[in-house]
């Protein structure tokens, strides 16, 4: 089952799509799966993948994003209409929103990264491919985006983001994080946004409920 091992911002999107939305994304993974189990290719990584790599390029200096949307959208249409929205929301916050845009920073040459169990429900949720800056008073920004155009990423699917990326990457305070809704170039973090002590309850009843309404579709495929 795909949700047994699943990326963050893919599960705050299930948490958070309307009803309606939620089966028939949860329809087309169940069937993803079955296509998986048979062997049948996928067609293909991670759409947004690329596109967060020139973004992290661009913000350590090493490349133009504008133009490295273009090279994109050029080697590959399906890029065309959503590449830019995504170069325009991150280069809104890059360029307008950071509050430590004026202070020296530094890209973290390694990788944060990682694969946090979760015993409850015997599932991994994978923490991957942050923008992970170090600021001027040694602090650190881990910034972890979220690619979907619906449902936009709300107050509360920030906290739960903040939440399990403090827990699974302890060695930071969750000050350090930031949940980034790249499209609409809007970022969360504690300081708008504290963590109210409930975030492990909500995370975790929503998972459950996402894995009982999984296996009820997945009925249906036998």
């Amino acid at each position: 089952m795909s949700l047994e091992r699943i990326h963050l911002r893919k599960l705050l999107r299930f948490f958070y799509l309307p009803t309606k939305a939620r089966i028939a994304a949860l329809r087309d993974d169940i069937r993803s799966d079955l296509r998986k189990d048979a062997g049948v290719a996928s067609g293909g990584g991670d759409y947004h993948v690329p596109f967060w790599t020139d973004a992290k390029q661009h913000a350590a200096g090493q490349g133009d994003l504008p133009q490295l949307t273009h090279s994109r959208v050029a080697a590959n249409p399906r890029r065309q209409r959503l590449y830019p929205l995504l170069q325009a929301g991150f280069l809104t916050w890059w360029n307008e929103k950071r509050r430590w845009i004026n202070e020296p920073f530094q890209i973290l040459d390694y990788s944060v990264k990682n694969h946090f169990r979760l015993p409850t429900v015997n599932c991994v949720v994978k923490i991957e491919n942050l923008l992970s800056v170090k600021i001027g008073d040694e602090s650190h920004r881990l910034v972890y985006p979220y690619f979907s155009e619906e449902p936009v990423l709300n107050e509360e699917g920030s906290r739960l983001g903040i939440w399990i990326l403090s827990q699974s990457l302890p060695n930071f305070s969750p000050n350090d994080f930031r949940v980034l809704d790249v499209l609409r170039g809007t970022s969360f973090a504690t300081i708008d946004h504290p963590l109210q002590g409930n975030e492990e309850a909500l995370f975790m009843g929503y998972y459950n409920a996402l894995l009982t309404e999984w296996e009820k579709l997945r009925e249906e495929y036998r």
